[in-house]
């Protein structure tokens, strides 16, 4: 199989998730910490900018209010002017490129990678994605965005950490994950319906085993299509867009309809659960913060009750459980599910965990949103969806959570501290593993545990990292450090070899015998598939990750090959036997593993 070259098929895969200003990521080969080599490349690259520019954006008030509108709608999901985020920190930009450079980019950025620009190329190497072109955007929209991010420059000024944090660790993880040995044989099942024509084709995220009377499994796309997978075909169960007119999937970034639950008596109650965003400020929230801060968009939790479980399609009734207030697009609540191991008799039966992110609140500023007992943010929640006694009566509060009876604190909270809690899953003999996307170096498997705190925004995998100075880098903990009583990580892996986890389960069936036992899980970015020994996954330590092999026709592949892309966008999931299916959103392709071999 041939393989693609990102740069020379970036014009014909319109890359259209986030809006990347790559234009401005060279910004950070400026920065101390740069390796000299990069850094000089970056400042010979291109044209050289000419002072800070200052003369060529305009300063007109409203021709300044109009790019900041512009940039709300177009470039905010990804860049502020505090933090490098999705994104990179806008605040020098226009004190670094030329005016002209600047433009071409936001007009064409495709084209400008591929017509070999050195600094567009090596922007596009470190960031593996590209904005689409802003073909709609007249050249007098384009002058007023850079107005607008010209009016937010602030001089370039590397101040010192504070001394108690040390020096900053350049490779936290020098040791590379080791190749498992392992090969795992993909069989093309199906491809799922494209829900734009452009990419990601289709926004597949999560798969889910309905077992009882008939076991059934679903599949959601983001773009709020829950689909039912019958053989090798997608049958779509429910629209949400049809359901609630609000919803919106835009702008991409974990939006749109982000998980789904079957309560555990789905087949005699009729009930399930979703979670998706609406537009910022659509309905008073149940979780909301200082008018002074922005509200981008919210995350709504609903109740659905279907008049025949059994049916194909949805038919019945909604109501809306609770409503929260998000700063960016980002991290929003991407996780719902019932733990699959409790029992009618036990405490934790019917009882609703949800992962909540932080919502970009840490890289623009609003760390306190993340870090004490009284939000509910960057933590998983416990609800009793049945129950009454929360503060909006929709919902229960169960009494053995860990804060209930703490004064102040948000009594839903389970556990907290983390980033991006994007993944919930309980291994067979119990242990719920929780995976944390990272900010700019780590990811993170965690076993939860009630109470515990994983250290977001003070810690980033067993790391401190400064959430009021230069976050892109991370320092060794202190000799004190057990004083905070952070819990962390059983697995985790730097971004030398990923940039973001994907959550996978732990492999129970007897198919691929060579599997069982292990912890299989990804990197969305890259597409590379790990594995930890579930045995192994044990709080206080840290179980080593191996790399799995991929073959494909004959030939060992990557899901980056297959996809033709830089960015595959990788999930897995479980199907009706315990089987493992990997899907790319790039393509929205689904491969199941049908053996594994021994590499030797």
């Amino acid at each position: 199989m041939k393989i693609v070259n990102p740069i020379d098929s970036v014009s014909r895969r319109y890359l259209t998730q986030g809006f990347y200003l790559v234009i401005v990521l060279f910004q950070l080969y400026s920065c101390k910490n740069s390796k000299p080599s990069t850094h000089s490349s970056a400042l010979r690259v291109g044209e050289a900018a000419s002072g800070d520019g200052s003369s060529l954006f305009s300063t007109d008030k409203k021709n300044i209010a109009k790019g900041q509108v512009l940039f709300e709608a177009n470039c905010s999901a990804c860049h502020n002017f505090l933090q490098k985020g999705i994104g990179p920190n806008l605040s020098e930009v226009t004190s670094k490129v030329t005016q002209e450079w600047l433009k071409k980019m936001i007009q064409n950025a495709p084209a400008l990678v591929s017509s070999g620009d050195a600094r567009a190329a090596m922007l596009f190497e470190e960031y593996k994605q590209v904005m689409p072109a802003f073909s709609a955007l007249k050249e007098s929209d384009v002058e007023s965005i850079m107005a607008f991010i010209h009016s937010k420059r602030k001089a370039e000024v590397v101040s010192a950490a504070p001394d108690y944090l040390g020096i900053p660790i350049t490779d936290p993880m020098p040791q590379k994950i080791a190749k498992s040995g392992l090969r795992l044989k993909l069989d093309y099942l199906m491809t799922a319906p494209a829900t734009a024509q452009a990419y990601p084709l289709a926004r597949i995220n999560k798969t889910l085993k309905l077992p009882g009377k008939k076991d059934r499994l679903f599949m959601v796309d983001l773009r709020g299509k829950l689909y039912e997978m019958v053989g090798k075909e997608l049958r779509v169960f429910m629209d949400i867009s049809k359901e609630i007119p609000a919803f919106i999937p835009a702008p991409g970034l974990g939006t749109g309809l982000g998980s789904f639950a079957f309560h555990p008596d789905f087949y005699t109650n009729g009930l399930f659960y979703t979670t998706h965003t609406e537009k910022g400020k659509a309905a008073t929230p149940d979780f909301g913060y200082a008018d002074s801060i922005k509200v981008t968009l919210q995350w709504v939790l609903r109740e659905w009750k279907v008049e025949n479980p059994e049916s194909p399609t949805f038919s019945g009734k909604g109501r809306e459980l609770f409503r929260i207030n998000m700063v960016s697009p980002i991290h929003g609540v991407q996780e719902v599910t019932f733990n699959p191991l409790a029992t009618p008799r036990s405490a934790d039966y019917g009882l609703l965990y949800i992962g909540l992110g932080d919502g970009g609140a840490t890289e623009n500023g609003y760390y306190f949103l993340c870090n004490d007992k009284s939000h509910v943010w960057s933590s998983v929640l416990r609800i009793d969806p049945q129950g009454k006694n929360s503060k909006n009566g929709q919902y229960g509060i169960p009494t053995e959570n860990p804060f209930v009876k703490e004064v102040g604190a948000a009594g839903e909270v389970y556990c907290r501290g983390f980033r991006n809690p994007n993944r919930i899953v309980w291994s067979p003999d119990g242990k719920m593993l929780i995976t944390d996307i990272g900010q700019s170096q780590m990811e993170e498997v965690n076993i939860g545990k009630a109470g515990a705190d994983y250290g977001w925004p003070e810690r980033e995998g067993t790391f401190v990292i400064n959430h009021s100075g230069k976050m892109s880098v991370v320092y060794a903990l202190p000799k004190n450090d057990a004083s905070f009583h952070y819990t962390y990580p059983v697995a985790q892996y730097d971004h030398d070899e990923g940039k973001s986890i994907s959550g996978g389960f732990v492999y129970t069936s007897t198919a691929v015998p060579q599997l069982k036992g292990k912890y299989i899980f990804g990197d969305i970015a890259n597409g590379r598939i790990f594995c930890v020994e579930n045995s192994q996954l044990i709080l206080g330590q840290q179980a080593p990750i191996q790399e799995l092999e991929l073959q494909y026709d004959g030939q060992v592949t990557t899901l980056q090959t297959l996809t033709g892309n830089a960015k595959p966008d990788a999930r897995m999931g479980e199907g009706l036997n315990g089987e493992l299916y990997l899907f790319t959103k790039a393509d929205g392709k689904i491969y199941q593993v049908s053996s594994c071999s021994v590499n030797e």
